[in-house]
């Protein structure tokens, strides 16, 4: 698509990879579900918003690893950067009465640069606020949860909320951009291998 016939008004940013594994100490048979977040002004053009993973345990090969190599796809169209992708991943498994509960939330923005990238992901908890709550949680197998896994990825209208760091994910990304320099826009190599900031315990806003 171009303006006026000069350069093009729009570029493409194309998504493949794999959620490859977690690490979650104390936890097994854990599965994983993710989904995209962007601005207003990305559209899918192609590809999977969302998908959940098999349920994985861990092995005598990898004790302390969980591995799900859950494939990735996505493309996406968009005037402008602002807004760029981030997936969310949420990964969830029974407790001691064998319901569902999240054991993690983690987002990570999709590469900026083209080529393939590695992240690793702090998950975390919501956490109750009160010794009654917790033991509340913990008899009724009702664990803190968002309502929407989105709002670990949103900037504003989050409550604060407190959080404890558990677990992480590694994620595999192959990112290929069409006519995103003809735009104007920079997209010059950085650090590929660089995790994502672990989330410390405490207070945080989401």
């Amino acid at each position: 698509m171009t303006a006026g016939g000069g350069a093009p008004s729009v570029f493409l940013v194309a998504v493949n990879g794999q959620i490859e594994s977690g690490e979650f100490p104390g936890f097994d048979d854990l599965y994983c579900k993710y989904c995209f977040v962007y601005g207003q002004d990305w559209v899918p053009t192609a590809g999977l918003e969302e998908g959940i993973s098999q349920i994985t345990s861990k092995s005598h090969v990898s004790p302390t690893t969980l591995v799900w190599n859950f494939p990735i796809e996505i493309t996406f169209k968009s005037t402008n950067p602002s807004g760029w992708p981030q997936i969310v991943m949420s990964v969830y498994g029974p407790d001691f009465f064998g319901n569902d509960v999240v054991r993690g939330y983690g987002a990570v923005h999709v590469p900026f640069t083209p080529g393939r990238h590695k992240r690793t992901v702090a998950m975390f908890v919501p956490e109750s606020t009160s010794r009654l709550q917790k033991f509340t949680s913990w008899f009724t197998g009702r664990r803190p949860e968002f309502t929407d896994p989105k709002v670990v990825a949103q900037g504003e209208g989050r409550e604060v909320t407190r959080v404890r760091s558990q677990g992480f994910v590694t994620i595999s990304f192959n990112v290929v951009t069409k006519d995103i320099k003809k735009l104007g826009y920079d997209v010059s190599p950085t650090d590929m291998q660089t995790p994502c900031v672990p989330i410390t315990e405490g207070i945080h806003k989401y």
